[in-house]
């Protein structure tokens, strides 16, 4: 019997969008400075395992895992990943089903529409993922064998406000 796994998707933090910058270089503002630490308490308190981190090479996104994996007790190898920039549904299943199977947690960095398209292609269930907010999904069988319909929404939101059973 094939054990479940769990793909947690994380949409980075609050940019900051005062600057003339190219968007892949836009930072965080003070409200996403002090969100993505809160989403790594929440992900200390709910996945003190997380075997790896696949993180969009956008500096808000790699802004967003370096203060949010900060709050973890152990931190994950961070994979920086450039197809998960502005990525659509399909580039970011195909990050995914590419994934070793020995690793039972991984978390997805990155941006929507991508992360929201992701989710309800995956459990069918659509969900609104504003910034700093989670999405957790059972994952059943392999990384590789993932396709529409399969896995099990667990939990989304903020971390302020989501649980898990």
């Amino acid at each position: 019997m094939t054990q479940e796994r769990t793909l947690i998707v994380l949409r980075h933090a609050k940019s900051d969008w005062s600057g003339g910058e190219a968007d892949i270089d836009r930072t965080l503002n003070p409200r996403g400075l002090s969100q993505a630490p809160e989403a790594g308490s929440w992900l200390a308190e709910h996945f003190p395992s997380i075997d790896l981190a696949i993180v969009s090479p956008a500096a808000r996104a790699r802004a967003t895992w370096a203060l949010a994996s900060a709050e973890l007790s152990h931190s994950p190898e961070a994979r920086i990943d450039d197809r998960a920039y502005a990525a659509s549904v399909n580039d970011l299943l195909q990050i995914v089903r590419e994934l070793p199977d020995e690793l039972e947690n991984v978390i997805l960095v990155a941006h929507n529409p991508g992360l929201e398209d992701l989710v309800y292609l995956l459990t069918g269930e659509s969900v609104t993922l504003s910034t700093s907010a989670v999405a957790v999904l059972g994952v059943p069988g392999t990384w590789a064998e993932l396709d529409a319909s399969i896995a099990v929404l667990k939990t989304s939101g903020r971390a302020s406000t989501v649980g898990l059973d």
